[in-house]
């Protein structure tokens, strides 16, 4: 069957009885999804059924594939790369930075999902951390307001280092200040005790 013969659109309260049907045949937690029925994203054959699903749920900006099912996975080939499409456009859409799964069709690997390191399994958001560590991550973007914010506090620190130059700088000037009528008033003072002695010694200078 040509892909062509399958739509894809999000999944709404419609196809509840159809998407429990899926998910009780895949084994997975049905009643649970149900209440998330609008995370799933549905493909569609002409004739209006359901043939396959997954699902989306976004937290801290990142997004979880999810309860990946078809009802025939001779269709899955076909299928999934319009999933996929439809998933990577909702992710886009919502501004994410990172999209991860548990899924392990070779399929996500071959979509760009990777096993993360220890830097990016820190960046798991908390909803999922108590999940099995099994996770493929996909980075979308940079978080611009992570990058912001580390400018922002560079630009802080900059202005601080600049106004303590500037207190240094105005301090140096200050003691210079002091030590020049320091050395001033002790040259004044070299000066009326020379004058003094002179004045009461005029031979000194006549020797």
């Amino acid at each position: 069957m040509n892909a062509s013969n399958f739509r894809v659109r999000r999944a709404t309260l419609d196809d509840i009885t159809q998407l429990v049907a899926l998910w009780k045949s895949m084994h997975l937690p049905a009643d649970e999804l149900a209440k998330r029925v609008t995370e799933f994203q549905v493909a569609q054959s002409a004739e209006g059924t359901v043939v396959g699903a997954v699902g989306l749920q976004i937290a801290e900006r990142q997004g979880r594939i999810h309860s990946e099912g078809f009802t025939d996975f001779a269709v899955a080939d076909q299928v999934r790369p319009q999933l996929w499409d439809r998933v990577h456009a909702v992710a886009t859409n919502h501004g994410l930075l990172r999209l991860w799964t548990q899924e392990q069709a070779p399929f996500w690997t071959h979509c760009g999902l990777v096993k993360p390191d220890e830097d990016a399994l820190g960046k798991l958001p908390a909803l999922w951390r108590n999940q099995p560590a099994s996770w493929l991550t996909l980075k979308l973007k940079d978080d611009v307001e992570t990058l912001i914010s580390v400018d922002k506090e560079f630009a802080l620190f900059m202005e601080s280092e600049k106004q303590r130059t500037a207190r240094a700088f105005q301090h140096a000037k200050i003691l210079k200040g002091i030590a020049m009528v320091i050395a001033i008033a002790l040259c004044a003072l070299m000066f009326v005790a020379f004058f003094q002695l002179v004045r009461k010694n005029p031979h000194l200078l006549g020797r």
